[in-house]
């Protein structure tokens, strides 16, 4: 069984070609599809180049959009998300992929290490987890990471994907209350880092406000 890999990109020119060569020898991985989320630099010039398919949005339409029209051009049964960012790290999607191939869980998601650098005060992951524990019972730990790997029929009962900074937690929340067995998997991956600038409290204000209101949509709706 092969696995498609659809990887939303927004000027990641940077990066993307690491990303992409970190999974060069991973021999289940048979498509990398990446969606061109209406960058302004040369993301999609570079990833075409490593043989990469390229979907393009028109605008920069958000990651929910994004992979919500990637996944029309995915052809596996298998279906990792990748965040851009992650560079030669990406080689660790393997440890996500071995227990859904071995049918050992339907979905799987990575657990970073714990970083030394100071970023955020832990509001954002603290609202992430009491949310998904309120709306499922189950503590999760990695529900703001974008890496994870899925059987495609579960994607394929997913009513809705949150754009924004909240498509994780309404994803997490929709399979852990669908019945699937979804598992935390350890790895040695590594992404750009929030800092405690400015920029850095906008960006985590951003992902507040949006996990917010998709905690807020699903406990409006449960049980409806």
């Amino acid at each position: 069984m092969s696995v498609s890999v659809l990887i939303p990109a927004y000027n990641e020119g940077d990066r993307i070609v690491d990303t992409i060569k970190g999974m060069e020898n991973i021999e289940v991985i048979d498509e990398i599809i990446v969606i061109n989320d209406g960058s302004t630099d040369d993301t999609a010039e570079k990833a075409k180049k490593t043989g990469a398919k390229i979907v393009n949005m028109k605008n920069n339409s958000g990651k929910g959009s994004a992979l919500k029209e990637g996944l029309k051009y995915a052809k596996n049964d298998i279906i990792a998300f990748l965040d851009a960012d992650i560079g030669l790290t990406s080689r660790e999607i393997e440890k996500l992929i071995l227990p859904v191939l071995n049918n050992e869980a339907d979905v799987t998601v990575a657990r970073f290490p714990k970083v030394n650098v100071k970023s955020g005060f832990g509001l954002v992951k603290g609202l992430a987890k009491k949310g998904v524990k309120s709306l499922t019972g189950y503590e999760f730990d990695s529900t703001l990471s974008g890496q994870r790997v899925f059987k495609k029929e579960v994607l394929d009962k997913i009513r809705k994907f949150y754009n924004g900074y909240g498509i994780e937690v309404g994803m997490t929340i929709d399979i852990l209350n669908m019945g699937y067995k979804i598992k935390e998997v350890d790895v040695n991956m590594s992404h750009s880092v929030t800092l405690r600038d400015l920029k850095g409290f906008m960006h985590r204000g951003k992902q507040f406000v949006d996990i917010l209101k998709v905690l807020l949509n699903k406990a409006f709706t449960k049980g409806r």
